[in-house]
C-alpha cells in the first residue's frame, strides 16, 4: 500500500483519491507516522424506487382539498367583511388612530 505525506497529499490529492476509487487505497502520514487510510467506498446497492407504493396506507385528499378554508385564509390577508378582521390600508380605522385612547 503506497504513503505518503501530508504535502504531497495536499498537492496530489485529485489524482490519489482517483486511484484509491478505483481501488488502490493509500496512506497520508506526517513526520512518517500513518494518519489516515483512504479507500473507496463500497457502492450501496441501489433501491428501486415504484410509484404507488404508499396506495392504501393514507386516505385520499378531499375534493375540494384546493378550495378547503378558502374564506378564512382570504380573511387572514384581506380582514373581514364586518372590518372586525385585521386592519385594511385604506380604511380610517387603523391603529394608532386619534380617536382611540392610548394603552
Amino acid at each position: 500500500m503506497k504513503t505518503v505525506n501530508m504535502h504531497e497529499a495536499k498537492t496530489h490529492l485529485s489524482r490519489l483519491v482517483e486511484a484509491a476509487a478505483k481501488g488502490e487505497p493509500f496512506v497520508i502520514a506526517r513526520a512518517g507516522k500513518p494518519l489516515v487510510k483512504v479507500v473507496a467506498l463500497e457502492e450501496a446497492p441501489r433501491v428501486k424506487r415504484r410509484a404507488g407504493f404508499l396506495e392504501g396506507v393514507y386516505p385520499p385528499p378531499p375534493d375540494d382539498f384546493d378550495t378547503m378554508m378558502a374564506d378564512e385564509i382570504r380573511e387572514l390577508f384581506e380582514g373581514r367583511e364586518d372590518n372586525s378582521g385585521l386592519w385594511r390600508p385604506g380604511t380610517t380605522d387603523a391603529p394608532g388612530d386619534a380617536d382611540e385612547p392610548a394603552a
